[in-house]
């Protein structure tokens, strides 16, 4: 058995927690540099306001239907996420936290009444942290899924599912006639993974339903559309092909990049830029454990003005593989300084790293006059974690590389972060929501 727990219009939500004046309006959350839709309340949702929508198309709804508009705030649905993920992980012995609002939890050997168990859970969450959820449970992570979209929906449009069903929804205590109607009153587009060219091929060959679906030959699927399209057909079946990945294997490349909120000219600009971006994704290396062995740094301008055009790339080899964020930084800025070229207007940049490995396996050598000794690696390996455990203790940026800039400095290469909500902590104790 799996539980889909997952956070109602969570970025909306994490900015109700610390403007609860926002309940009630229709508020959407924008993405970097203000441009589209990312996040919706469901006041939002009932204007018709689709997932992207840009944000000049739906300005006129601030006047017309008193919307709220607000900057996105990562660093706090990052921390909020943390908060409900840590909570939700006491619903079932194994967790894989699949987004920054969703998370399966392996149910095995948990015993008891597991809505119950799973409304107290949300009740828990909502009070701890104020953050509403649905919880899905289904005998695969398919039908969680699906199970989840429907304690949503039944909340949400009452009417559609019956009421009990909403906020915590578990498909495997239906009796079979309850479940052929629940899937007949949902559309096969809702179903995990279908997206909207299967959709409207499905739809146009009658398969309208999750029952429609449901009631197809596995075999049929596999010929007529794949294999992936198969195996989710056995999950709303009941078999489970998609195991628990509590976990994820490492990455293989990890990047940085950022659009910039104003063109940027100069070298030192963009140097501030990528030495921010360098650190972040050196910083993630650490945290995965692993070392990188090329730095690929990038800038372009923007095809969407009517400048000069530029886009130009380039790899850097590291001498040995690091997570070193000041020989990432070094290997970065040198790239930078190999391909910027003056006079143009650059509009975006960012950071690879490449052929990532376990920092459980380092290439020894011997201690000549350019190489660094054993005792060196050491000395910056615990340099590395005191800097991140500062940064996580204080804040980002509260220590990094001086080629970085001042924040005191207006950056032109920064995102536009017009933000109209209060600065917030993070410390449990000034949480303006009830504790336990």
């Amino acid at each position: 058995m799996y539980a889909l727990v997952d956070g109602n219009n969570f970025y909306v939500s994490c900015e109700r927690v610390f403007r609860p004046s926002l309940n009630g309006l229709p508020v959407v959350v924008l993405s970097n540099n203000d441009g589209c839709a990312i996040a919706r309340s469901n006041e939002a949702k009932a204007l018709w306001i689709k997932m992207g929508a840009p944000w000049f198309q739906i300005k006129h709804l601030t006047d017309s239907d008193g919307l709220v508009a607000l900057s996105a705030n990562f660093a706090l649905y990052g921390d909020l996420s943390d908060r409900m993920m840590s909570i939700a992980a006491g619903l079932g012995p194994s967790q894989e936290v699949y987004s920054i609002d969703e998370s399966f939890v392996g149910l095995d050997g948990v015993r008891g009444d597991l809505v119950e168990r799973s409304h107290k859970i949300r009740s828990r969450i909502l009070q701890w942290v104020g953050i509403p959820c649905g919880i899905g449970i289904g005998s695969t992570k398919t039908l969680a899924k699906l199970a989840n979209h429907i304690a949503k929906a039944a909340e949400r449009k009452p009417g559609i599912y019956p009421d009990h069903l909403a906020q915590v929804c578990n498909l495997s205590t239906l009796s079979p006639d309850e479940l052929a109607s629940v899937f007949d009153a949902t559309e096969v587009g809702e179903v995990w993974g279908i997206g909207r060219r299967i959709s409207k091929q499905l739809t146009d060959g009658g398969i309208k339903t999750v029952q429609d679906l449901v009631r197809m030959d596995p075999g049929t699927v596999r010929r007529g559309w794949s294999v992936v399209l198969e195996r989710t057909v056995r999950e709303l079946q009941g078999t489970q092909c998609i195991g628990l990945d509590d976990s994820p294997e490492p990455k293989k490349e990890i990047a940085c990049t950022r659009s910039f909120g104003h063109p940027v000219l100069e070298l030192s600009g963009l140097t501030e830029a990528v030495t921010e971006f360098s650190s972040r994704a050196a910083e993630k290396v650490r945290k995965q454990h692993s070392l990188a062995g090329d730095v690929m740094v990038f800038v372009r301008t923007s095809p969407f003005r009517k400048d000069p055009q530029y886009s130009r790339s380039i790899v850097v080899p590291l001498l040995r593989p690091s997570a070193d964020t000041g020989a990432i930084v070094q290997a970065a800025v040198a790239g930078l300084q190999a391909i910027y070229r003056p006079g143009f207007k650059y509009a975006k940049a960012g950071v690879m790293l490449l052929d990532l490995g376990p920092d459980s396996v380092v290439q020894g050598e011997l201690d000549f006059a350019d190489g660094e000794s054993l005792q060196e690696v050491a000395e910056k390996t615990r340099l590395m974690t005191a800097l991140d455990t500062i940064n996580q203790r204080f804040g980002k940026g509260t220590m990094k590389m001086a080629s970085a800039g001042l924040d005191g400095d207006r950056r032109v290469w920064s995102m536009k972060q017009e933000r109209r909500t209060p600065a917030y902590t993070t410390h449990w104790e000034d949480m303006p929501v009830a504790r336990a």
